[in-house]
């Protein structure tokens, strides 16, 4: 016959060892749950840092052939003025705007010459930044950011030069005219506000670095250690 005190003691030992395998049980659940939200959270910021990559290519883009654009135009109207006796003049159709800043200054003949020929360096220097610009991004894409600051800077003189262009234009109710510069205007807004939108997504991106790092991990290493 066992005496009491055996059983009593046998009762402490297996009330021991269910009291250690309900802390066992409580780590692993609490470790699983732990692991089931990180990979909730690293999955919903793949997609978001694919859609991310998405809207920045279209950015670049888009950027390029606002670039090109006044690359080839800008640098083609500025080479025709600089290689002309009078800097342009001879074609009054595109050069009102000299004429009608060249009347509100009361600027003679010599002066309108200069002025054609300093806005003729202008639009050369636009196309040449331009150009700068396009070529830089080539060389990104081996790796590195591009200097959009000098995009930004030559966009800058676009809307001085398309502003000066303009007045006279609409002075003169030349439909046409205004029309083109208009154009030229807003496709230098655009391509300052996708700089400044691609600047936003590479700080962005800057900043999640480290956890698309930890969301590179492969799934079948193990992450975490066990408490023992």
């Amino acid at each position: 016959m066992i005496p009491k005190s055996g059983y009593r003691f046998s009762e402490k030992i297996m009330l021991m060892q269910k009291n250690m395998f309900n802390a066992r049980a409580g780590k692993v659940k609490f470790w699983f749950l732990l692991k089931f939200a990180f990979e909730a959270n690293t999955n919903g910021f793949l997609p978001k840092e694919e859609s991310m990559r998405k809207v920045s290519g279209a950015t670049v883009a888009m950027i390029l052939g606002v670039a090109l654009y006044f690359t080839l135009f800008w640098g083609f109207d500025a080479l025709r003025m600089l290689t002309s006796p009078t800097y342009g003049l001879e074609d009054v159709w595109r050069s009102q705007f000299v004429f009608g800043i060249g009347r509100m200054f009361g600027l003679t003949p010599i002066g309108l010459i200069k002025l054609a020929a300093f806005f003729a360096m202008l639009k050369l220097a636009v196309a040449a930044i331009c150009a700068v610009h396009i070529a830089d991004r080539l060389r990104c894409l081996a790796g590195g950011k591009p200097a959009s600051e000098v995009l930004e800077g030559g966009l800058i003189l676009v809307v001085l030069i398309t502003i000066a262009s303009v007045g006279p234009a609409v002075w003169s109710q030349n439909t046409e005219l205004v029309r083109e510069h208009v154009i030229q205007l807003a496709l230098a807004a655009l391509a300052t506000a996708l700089c400044i939108v691609e600047r936003s997504y590479q700080e962005a991106a800057t900043e999640s670095e480290p956890v698309a790092a930890t969301a590179g991990t492969p799934r079948n290493q193990t992450w975490f250690t066990p408490w023992r």
